[in-house]
């Protein structure tokens, strides 16, 4: 209902205007070419705050009073102002379908309106020549005369002069350009302007044929037992000339890879991809090197690739360590518990003479003092066992023996005696004896706070007897002695292997060499 009352009011259709933006000051041309009428006047009508008929063969005093220049078909606004804002028309009056219609509006300067209406968009390409073309806009050349058309001139959006001309234009010539147009009438200047938006735009250069993935000797880590898939990607000019796979110089089996669709009409060059396909990666694949091609009119393209195995990630590289580790430590402590006498013989009997017996000697003459003491049971060592024992210690093991029937010189006190045997002594053994030999078990008590005090290594043969009835007939010296120090239980003749491991082990190193290796079953 309203646009059909402005058509009555006004005479002008605003849904077919053509509308005019114009900053003020400019120059602003109306053109009526598309008109039909033949007429050598050309009727204008103005409406504005007060309708105004305009004839184009106005006088000329009358259009430089209105600021109008009228030339053919075109109506010319030399400084276009608030007065000129409005609606116009041209054409034969009476017959609106010959007549057509402009809709001016005349921003302020300090406005964008305009500005923003006016601006054009151009598009370069970068690295490319790139001319700035100024818009015609409403200003078209029709050669009004003496008007003349001066040189453009081009500014960026913040004032700064610029050329209108980039041989090779790079991304950061992008932004507004504004190209001022000068024209002289009547010895004056009238000027108008309008906007270029340049863009800039990286361009790709045009592809060639061949084969872009992958990418020649690519390694590709695969798991053992996995199923993968390597894409083979090239840029093909027929459907003949798909990409293949070959290995060994022999084509990959059809089930073993997938050729994309193509359809000769579609337009070409086009990307095409063949995909090789291992549904479970084997170690023999491993070993092979893979080959896709491609066969253009006038070249062969081909690129490598080989397969290696996913190595192992850093974090469960080092859970496995940590587990071995831990497996073995515990392994190592297992086998030393087990094992822990033969370990430590042998490393004594291998590596312990060898490397240590050139080392400062501890000034001790013996290696062990055999001391006997009388036996509460029957179950004691006789005295053809001690000789056995003895003999075996020295002769077999190479150990130092201090006896005291043997080494104590007549004439000596007992108890002095023994405390000299002991001092001389790196270790004492205590042997049940029956009947009581010398020097007896009395002097038991008297050494044992010698033996505590000197921190010396003390070892107790035990019997089957001796063993079950130590606990309530053990007297209190024997009993004392026996806490502090490691127990061996003799079982009779000829000692079994496991005695004297468990007595060597809990003896010192011998200070020499033993003089044989295996031992003899002569006692």
């Amino acid at each position: 209902m309203i646009p059909l009352l402005l058509v009555l009011l006004t005479g002008i259709c605003p849904a077919t205007a053509n509308e005019i933006y114009a900053n003020a000051g400019d120059l602003v041309m109306l053109n009526c070419r598309e008109s039909k009428h033949n007429g050598t006047v050309m009727p204008w009508k103005m409406e504005t705050d007060q309708k105004m008929q305009l004839y184009s063969n106005m006088s000329a005093s009358e259009q430089q009073q209105l600021g109008l220049v009228f030339y053919q078909h075109s109506l010319v606004i030399l400084r276009a102002s608030a007065n000129h804002q409005g609606n116009y028309s041209c054409g034969p009056p009476g017959n609106t379908s010959s007549q057509i219609w402009f809709r001016l509006k005349v921003c302020p300067k300090q406005s964008t309106e305009c500005t923003t209406r006016n601006t054009y968009s151009m598009v370069c390409h970068a690295k490319q020549a790139c001319k700035l073309n100024c818009p015609e806009g409403s200003i078209p050349n029709v050669g009004i005369p003496r008007m003349k058309s001066m040189e453009h001139m081009w500014h960026k959006e913040n004032g700064e002069p610029s050329d209108n001309y980039f041989p090779s234009v790079g991304l950061e010539k992008s932004g507004v350009y504004i190209c001022k147009r000068s024209f002289l009438y009547s010895g004056e200047i009238y000027q108008t302007s309008s906007s270029v938006k340049l863009v800039v735009q990286a361009v790709e250069p045009p592809a060639k044929l061949g084969i872009y993935l992958p990418k020649n000797g690519q390694i590709f880590e695969v798991e053992l037992g996995t199923k993968k898939e390597i894409v083979c990607k090239a840029l093909v000019n027929s459907c003949q000339n798909s990409p293949y796979w070959t290995s060994e110089r022999e084509f990959v089996d059809d089930l073993d890879v997938h050729t994309d669709p193509c359809n000769g009409s579609e337009k070409m060059p086009k990307w095409m991809s063949t995909t090789l396909i291992f549904r479970e990666v084997s170690p023999v694949n491993l070993s092979k090197t893979f080959t896709c091609g491609f066969l253009s009119d006038k070249h062969i393209f081909t690129v490598n690739i080989t397969l290696v195995k996913t190595a192992q990630p850093l974090h469960a590289m080092l859970a496995v360590c940590s587990v071995c580790v831990v497996v073995l430590m515990a392994a190592i402590v297992v086998v030393y518990v087990k094992f822990k006498i033969d370990v430590t013989l042998f490393l004594r009997d291998k590596v312990g003479f060898k490397v240590c017996q050139s080392s400062t000697s501890d000034g001790r003459s013996y290696d062990a003092f055999l001391m006997c003491y009388k036996s509460v049971t029957d179950g004691g060592l006789s005295e053809e066992d001690r000789k056995c024992l003895a003999s075996t210690l020295e002769d077999e093991f190479g150990y130092s023996i201090c006896l005291y029937d043997r080494d104590v010189l007549p004439g000596q006190a007992i108890a002095e005696a023994v405390l000299d045997c002991i001092e001389q002594s790196r270790a004492v053994v205590l042997v049940p004896s029956f009947p009581d030999p010398e020097p007896g078990s009395a002097v038991l008590s008297a050494i044992h706070t010698s033996l505590v005090e000197r921190k010396t290594r003390l070892i107790f043969i035990n019997t089957e007897q001796t063993e079950a009835s130590r606990s309530g007939s053990f007297p209190e010296a024997l009993q004392l002695l026996s806490k502090a120090g490691n127990s061996v239980t003799w079982k009779g003749r000829p000692p079994s292997t496991s005695f004297w491991k468990q007595l060597r082990y809990h003896l010192p190193a011998p200070q020499q060499t033993p003089k044989m290796q295996l031992l003899s079953q002569k006692c």
